[in-house]
């Protein structure tokens, strides 16, 4: 018999991740998203690791300082891809921290911190090409 209530169960979490796609509380998201524990899932204007630019990491910085936010974890995609240092100036100008990984670590690692309370967005990269990066 539980006696207490599940704190995660109120939170975002992530409940899949696959090809080309993330389950976030049980709903499907094939196109690029900003995940936060307790606000709603965010699109994030990122098509394709090629596409990305200052200004999607400038939405990040803006909305991690109106939050609070410790850290942001971003899934580069299918690969471990590394932004320019230019375009993640605005996180480190605000001492947010950056954390890069592909899109499958990204997940489990955002998971694992927000059950340990930590302040957190994940900025994941989901670009239509993955599912073809899988099955190859």
């Amino acid at each position: 018999m539980k006696l207490h209530p599940d704190p995660a169960s109120t939170y975002n979490m992530i409940t899949a991740y696959g090809a080309g796609y993330v389950e976030i509380n049980q709903a499907r998201y094939t196109h690029s998203v900003l995940v936060r524990p307790t606000s709603p899932v965010q699109t994030w204007p990122a098509p394709s690791f090629s596409a990305l630019s200052d200004e999607h990491f400038n939405l990040l910085a803006s909305a991690a300082s109106t939050e609070a936010i410790e850290v942001v974890i971003f899934g580069s995609g299918a690969q471990l891809r590394f932004p320019p240092p230019a375009f993640t100036s605005a996180l480190t100008a605000c001492a947010i921290g950056i954390d890069t990984m592909d899109l499958y670590a990204a997940c489990r690692t955002y998971n694992i911190l927000v059950a340990e309370g930590r302040r957190v967005i994940a900025a994941l990269l989901i670009e239509p090409t993955e599912a073809r990066l899988d099955t190859q």
